[in-house]
């Protein structure tokens, strides 16, 4: 009421899926609706949701079927009388609309998806059911921020939807519009107008369904299949409750007509006009008025309202052009097309090496290898050594806080290990992903610092960047610039995988299957998967964590038939320090050594790290020796007493383990030597110090560890364009801040 009494033009939202032949309650109860709703001075909004049809497992023929549909579904309104005079009613396409504003549509899907879980879906079978609503939510306030647009009796008026006409069936969209209302403090909420659900002609079906034509009216149907399924619906006689002839009347002809006229023998009653619904139940319940009479009442009723559509789609040439491609397609339901096509096989790069040229396909297949605890699968990665100089790796990392050590040396030896051979690796930057798993609060200014002082990380610790090897890409600018490309992709993934395929992939957010969800964590794999094709990837060198993820984008190579899968290259994950951690936690600083550690730290986490003596098996201290003191330096030293054996260098792992399993390495002279060899990979190159940014991450990096005391400050401010700069050119700019130098690194 108070909207109406304060604003002369009303933005309403109003959707639709053009997923097929459209029937009688999308095409007669919109317009009606529609028409009630422009009489009253609104302006709508249809959002024809293009994207969604894939998501909603009613998409057949890919993108160029879905717009015939939609320009379909659009002729038939305006054959039908939909009012669009004076731009009373706009159509807009989801995909061009969301694709124009990717920067501000997918932010607020991603707090949509974070702030619910799971359970707002009841029962969902694929992942897309679960994206599907929060993407619909996502356009009400999507629309709310639209710019304002000149009206020219009103004035500039906020183009916004102040009104959601929606569906009984959609009420998880009403929950999470609600949810995100308080969640952003929204005070002039969007008003929800939930319309009724037309019933299926069958017995016991709530819903119309198009999958079986037989039981339901569609626009284009001809006065025969009209008379038909009226005829053969369920109508049983005094019974009012689950009477689908009935809710035809109540929703379509008494709106369309203000009467229904029933025309009968003079012994059965004679003709009789209703003119409304209650007069009819009356008659119904007490069997004056017969089924045999009401439903060849209705029937007729029904052809005169649809007399126009057809006569349309006969005579205007474009209408009836596109009812033959949605008829021709929409009989074809068994194929999954998708919205993403691989257009061709990923081609090998032919272009000569400038690197590795002396290299045979041989050593570059056991150097990459190497890099891997896991090949998937080793005969590709042969033959794309083969034939490919320059193959594609695919690295990622989620900026959310501190940088343990594995993720700073073992990275840059796998890194520095494929750009040897010749490969190019694509760092891709996952700040939306850090969005997503709530990292950082979801503060993605301080999502992006993060990532800035991890990169920092790699040059100073040595990471070959030399001749554009290694390319750090960010997730949100990527996807950005190309929206087209990318959110069709992973609504594909969404659409062909179930919701419990998906789930086995959560590991890659540090959840398990029996964690409460949100809505996010089923975006996220979807994504990561998204990203190996995007990119186009040759091979994904990820942590034994995240293979889950991997190979589900092999497997949905085979659902789009591509031969070239991605080659998954599995790394070993290094565990915590503490007795039974399988994994370094950066919520426990005591369970893994970071890049910012000073010396002190180091050597006091080695010392309380669990290491047994003649113990191997998930002894970390001997993890840490394999797989970064030895790639590292190719030997490690143990410096001790010649009373306990004298200095001794192990050339091999072999050789290492042999002596601790006998006893001859003790592990108080292991750990010593292992402090040791840490702290001078630590020390190792840097043109400037690393500066670590906490003040302005509100203490969040730093938590639990020893630099955190200090209190570092920020590396740079922003500038209008939002352009990034090196943090030895922060440095430099801003003299005047009191910088917290993590390493006074020296060149050896």
């Amino acid at each position: 009421m108070n909207l109406l009494a304060d604003k002369p033009q009303p933005i309403c939202y109003d959707g639709f899926v053009p997923s097929a032949r459209m029937h009688i309650a999308e095409g007669v109860m919109k317009i009606i609706n529609v028409n009630k709703l422009t009489s009253a001075g609104c302006k709508v909004k249809i959002w024809i949701e293009d994207y969604f049809a894939c998501l909603s497992n009613k998409n057949v023929g890919g993108m160029e079927y879905i717009s015939s549909v939609g320009n379909y579904s659009i002729e038939i309104w305006k054959a039908l009388g939909m009012n669009l005079e004076r731009g009373k009613v706009e159509f807009l396409w989801s995909s061009e609309e969301t694709n124009s504003r990717a920067a501000e549509y997918w932010p607020l899907v991603f707090d949509i998806a974070r702030i619910n879980k799971l359970n707002i879906v009841s029962d969902p079978d694929e992942a897309a059911q679960i994206i599907y609503p929060c993407l619909q939510c996502a356009d009400i306030f999507f629309l709310e921020k639209c710019p304002a647009e000149v009206v020219t009796d009103v004035g500039d008026v906020d183009v916004h939807a102040d009104i959601c006409q929606l569906g009984m069936n959609s009420r998880e969209v009403s929950a999470l519009s609600s949810a995100y209302s308080n969640y952003i403090k929204e005070k002039h909420r969007p008003i929800i107008l939930s319309n009724r659900v037309l019933p299926d002609l069958q017995q016991g079906k709530e819903k119309v369904a198009k999958s079986d034509t037989s039981f339901a009216i569609f626009m284009d149907d001809d006065e025969v299949d009209v008379n038909l399924k009226i005829k053969k619906a369920y109508c049983p006689p005094k019974v009012v409750e689950g009477n689908p002839c009935l809710e035809y009347i109540k929703c379509i002809t008494l709106p369309w007509f203000n009467e229904f006229k029933v025309e009968r023998k003079v012994e059965n009653g004679g003709s009789k006009t209703f003119t409304s619904f209650e007069e009819i139940i009356a008659e119904y319940k007490c069997g004056e008025l017969h089924p045999s009479d009401l439903k060849p009442a209705l029937s007729k009723a029904l052809n005169v309202i649809l007399q126009p559509v057809r006569d349309h789609f006969k005579h205007n040439a474009h209408a009836k052009e596109l009812l033959k491609n949605v008829k021709k397609n929409g009989n074809r339901r068994s194929a999954k097309s998708g919205l993403f096509k691989e257009t061709k096989s990923h081609p090998f790069d032919t272009a000569e090496s400038n690197s590795a040229t002396q290299m045979s396909t041989e050593e570059k297949f056991k150097i990459v290898r190497s890099v891997a605890e896991e090949c998937l699968k080793e005969d590709e990665l042969m033959n794309l050594l083969a034939k490919k100089p320059h193959p594609i790796c695919y690295d990622g990392f989620e900026p959310s806080g501190r940088m343990h050590i594995a993720q700073g040396v073992m990275k840059t030896i796998n890194v520095n290990k494929l750009t040897s051979t010749g490969c190019k690796v694509k760092m891709w930057i996952a700040d939306w992903f850090a969005q997503l798993n709530n990292k950082m609060g979801g503060d993605m200014e301080k999502i992006k610092i993060v990532g800035e002082y991890l990169i920092e990380i790699w040059k100073a610790v040595g990471m070959n960047l030399k001749d554009g090897q290694v390319e750090f890409l960010w997730a949100s600018e990527e996807i950005n610039s190309r929206p087209h490309d990318y959110w069709p992709l992973v609504l594909d993934i969404a659409w062909r995988n179930n919701i419990n395929r998906i789930k086995r992939c959560i590991q890659i957010m540090g959840r398990s299957e029996q964690d409460e969800l949100t809505i996010a964590q089923i975006f996220y794999p979807c994504m990561q998967c998204g990203d190996i094709f995007f990119l186009k990837a040759d091979i994904c060198q990820l942590g034994m964590d995240q293979r889950k993820v991997n190979v589900l984008a092999r497997e949905y190579c085979d659902d789009i038939k591509r031969k070239m899968k991605p080659i998954i290259l599995s790394h070993h994950m290094l565990p915590g320090l503490q007795q039974g951690q399988e994994k370094m936690s950066k919520s426990d600083p005591l369970s893994a050594i970071f890049m910012d550690d000073d010396e002190a730290d180091v050597n006091v986490k080695i010392k309380k790290a669990h290491c047994p003596r003649k113990v191997v098996e998930g002894n970390p201290c001997l993890e840490y020796i394999e797989y970064l003191i030895f790639p590292w330096f190719h030997e490690f030293k143990v410096e001790r007493h010649v009373s306990n054996g004298g200095e001794k260098t192990f050339t091999s792992f072999e050789e290492l383990v042999a002596a601790y399993t006998r006893g001859e390495l003790l592990p108080d002279d292991l750990k010593p030597s292992l402090s040791k060899a840490l702290n001078k990979i630590l020390q190792l190159r840097s043109a400037a110090a690393v500066v670590v940014p906490s003040e302005a991450l509100g203490g969040e990096l730093l938590q639990g560890g020893a630099v955190a005391e200090h209190g570092g400050r920020c590396l740079r401010r922003r500038s209008g364009q939002q352009q990034r700069r090196s943090m030895s050119e922060a440095v430099a700019e801003l003299p005047h801040l009191e910088l917290v130098r993590v390493r006074e690194r020296g060149r050896e």
